[in-house]
């Protein structure tokens, strides 16, 4: 069975950091690119900040410069790393494929920023 786990999400002051972790089961990791996505309160859910295979990043214009997407494939894991939290950013976190067929979503990790 596919499961997606994501966790690390909590309340956190404007400037702040938070480690986002999300682990894949139940299929091969490493071959696949794997995503961030977040919906905002009153939006759809985004991709944002992608990984491929090979460890090349892309990231939306909003978050560069403050969100770093890694992976450890021996740990079937996909982190993101954000600094300099503001308040926009609170939003739902999930994890998923990226540019591929996706699996059926986690529960996602809820990521607040508020003073």
């Amino acid at each position: 069975q596919v499961q997606l786990v994501e966790s690390g999400g909590g309340l956190v002051q404007p400037g702040g950091s938070l480690r986002l972790s999300c682990v894949l089961s139940g299929r091969s990791f490493s071959i696949h690119a794997m995503g961030w996505y977040r919906q905002r309160p009153g939006k759809q859910r985004e991709l944002f900040a992608s990984i491929t295979a090979e460890g090349d990043t892309r990231y939306g214009g909003s978050v560069k410069g403050r969100f770093t997407i890694s992976r450890d494939n021996a740990k079937n894991t996909v982190y993101l790393k954000i600094n300099n939290l503001k308040h926009e950013d609170t939003a739902v976190y999930y994890c998923n494929t990226a540019g591929e067929r996706e699996y059926a979503w986690g529960q996602g990790t809820q990521v607040t920023v508020s003073s």
